[in-house]
C-alpha cells in the first residue's frame, strides 16, 4: 500500500484539465488500496439553513455528476426537497487524500433507480420496503415488518418502492486535497467557468 510519502506532490501541471478525469485517476488508486473507497459524507441543509451530515455510498460518477441512493422520505430526502443543494466528501485515510464536492442535487430518472434497485441483494430490497427511514421505531416492530415482507414477496420479484431512488449531485466545484508534512498540504479547486473549469491552488 502506498504511503503519503510515496505519493508525488500534487502540482498544477500534473492535474487533468477536467475534474472527473482527475477523480477517475484518484478513484482507481483508492479502489485498490482503501477498504471502503465509496464511503462519503453527504451534507445537506433544511429549509431554515440548519446543516445535517451522514455517511452514504458513492454509486457512480460521470461527467454529469456523482450519484447516490436513499429513501426520498428520509431526513436527507426532505432536506434535499426543501433545499436541493449539497456537499460531499470522500476521505481516503490510507492515502491521506480527500475530495470535496459542492453543487445542486436532482433525482435520477426512474429507469436508473429501477436498474440499480434490481441489482441490490434481495434482503436489501426488502429492507427498503420495511424501513420508514429516520422515523422512530421499536426494533421488534421493524423485525416483524421485515419478516412480513419476506413472506409477502416469497417467490416474487421485489419492486422498487416509490419512496426510494437515486440522486445526482451536479458539481459546481470539486476540490482535491492531498496531505503533506508540516501541514503544508496541497489543495486544488476546480470551479465551473462557462463550458469549462477554472483550476486554482488553495492555501492549506
Amino acid at each position: 500500500m502506498p504511503r503519503r510519502d510515496d505519493l508525488p506532490p500534487l502540482v498544477r501541471d500534473a492535474l487533468a484539465p477536467d475534474p472527473f478525469a482527475q477523480l477517475e485517476e484518484w478513484w482507481e488508486l483508492a479502489r485498490r488500496e482503501v477498504p471502503l473507497p465509496e464511503a462519503m459524507t453527504l451534507a445537506t441543509a433544511d429549509a431554515d439553513g440548519a446543516p445535517n451530515a451522514r455517511m452514504v455510498l458513492l454509486k457512480g460518477f460521470s461527467s454529469q455528476g456523482l450519484s447516490f441512493f436513499s429513501n426520498y422520505e428520509s431526513v436527507k430526502g426532505d432536506e434535499l426537497a426543501a433545499n436541493p443543494r449539497a456537499a460531499l466528501i470522500l476521505y481516503w485515510r490510507e492515502l491521506d487524500r480527500q475530495v470535496r464536492v459542492r453543487g445542486a442535487v436532482e433525482r435520477l430518472p426512474d429507469g436508473e433507480s429501477d436498474a440499480y434497485f434490481a441489482s441490490r441483494p434481495r434482503e436489501s430490497q426488502i429492507g427498503a420496503h420495511a424501513s420508514d427511514q429516520s422515523r422512530p421505531v421499536e426494533r421488534e416492530a421493524l423485525e416483524e415488518r421485515f419478516a412480513e415482507l419476506l413472506r409477502e414477496f416469497d417467490g416474487k420479484e421485489v419492486p422498487r418502492p416509490e419512496h426510494w431512488g437515486g440522486y445526482l449531485l451536479r458539481p459546481e466545484s470539486i476540490e482535491f486535497w492531498q496531505g503533506r508534512d508540516n501541514r503544508m498540504h496541497d489543495r486544488f479547486r476546480y470551479t465551473r467557468d462557462g463550458g469549462g473549469w477554472r483550476i486554482e491552488r488553495l492555501s492549506p
